[in-house]
């Protein structure tokens, strides 16, 4: 992570965070930036990673359990009654893919995971449209797939992954 600083979000940051999101899509879904400021309510940990001159490069945003947040593959989770710790999205920019950066917020996830007495880390990756990439960064950091579900009316397949917060 040569030359990055991880933090935490600020509001300065949600124009940044939107174009970068928005550069992302299909990867993740798409995000007014009310959508976004609603979503922010919920998560307990908002993340940037910044390049020397401060442009935002990456974020992530997670949840834990018992949130009214609507997301489908939120609400999956959710009805499975396990005490979970939900990654709603990661988006690493061009300029900070093989940094190590998305694994270092991963681990900022599990930790704060850890803190709240969740059993497990969750997160859902497209299977179609196919994001391979992402696939592949699961895996390497030991999530499994516990199931599969179309959303956005059948537009959209994720495989629901999870992975022990001490495995």
């Amino acid at each position: 992570m040569q030359n990055l600083r991880l933090r935490v979000m600020r509001d300065s940051d949600l124009d940044q965070v939107l174009v970068l999101n928005t550069a992302a899509v299909p990867a993740v879904n798409d995000l007014s930036k009310d959508e976004l400021v609603e979503l922010l309510e919920w998560c307990d940990v908002a993340l940037v990673a910044t390049n020397r001159d401060g442009a935002v490069i990456a974020f992530l945003l997670s949840l834990g359990s018992g949130q009214p947040y609507q997301s489908e593959n939120y609400r999956w989770f959710e009805s499975r009654g396990v005490r979970h710790q939900y990654i709603d999205r990661i988006v690493v920019g061009e300029s900070a893919r093989g940094t190590g950066v998305g694994r270092a917020m991963y681990e900022s996830v599990f930790e704060r995971a850890r803190e709240r007495g969740a059993s497990e880390v969750t997160a859902e990756v497209n299977t179609r449209p196919l994001n391979a990439r992402s696939i592949a960064f699961h895996e390497h950091l030991g999530f499994r797939q516990l199931g599969e579900q179309e959303t956005k009316g059948g537009q959209v397949r994720v495989a629901l992954l999870t992975r022990p917060v001490d495995g």
